[in-house]
């Protein structure tokens, strides 16, 4: 099981990531705040997607979040550094994504 700070740091990982591909892809208009729970840990974080970037990120839950990621620590580093692919984990249960639908096919663009 990994730690709080282990999952936070992969968040700043990927907001890094995220950052690098926006200079190649260009900005995406997109704006949502974003939950992530760790259900193994019992804990949460909060952030924005703006504009392609994460941005904001915070420990906490963000109940009215537009887009929750929802799954145990292992997974969400493994889902973050690449070692987990999104579309199998959500089909299988393992990572959930609540988010409307076009919200969705945006976040699938961010990847």
């Amino acid at each position: 099981m990994a730690t709080v700070d282990e999952c936070r740091q992969a968040l700043h990982d990927l907001a890094a990531r995220l950052e690098r591909n926006a200079e190649t892809r260009g900005k995406l208009d997109f704006d949502r705040t974003l939950a992530a729970r760790v259900t193994d840990l019992e804990t949460a974080f909060h952030a924005r997607l703006t504009d392609g970037l994460l941005v904001d990120i915070a420990d906490g839950d963000d109940p009215k979040a537009k887009i929750a990621l929802i799954a145990n620590s292992d997974d969400l580093i493994s889902l973050i550094h690449g070692g987990l692919d999104v579309t199998r984990a959500v089909a299988s249960g393992q990572v959930k994504i609540k988010a409307n639908p076009f919200d969705l096919l945006k976040l699938r663009k961010l990847l």
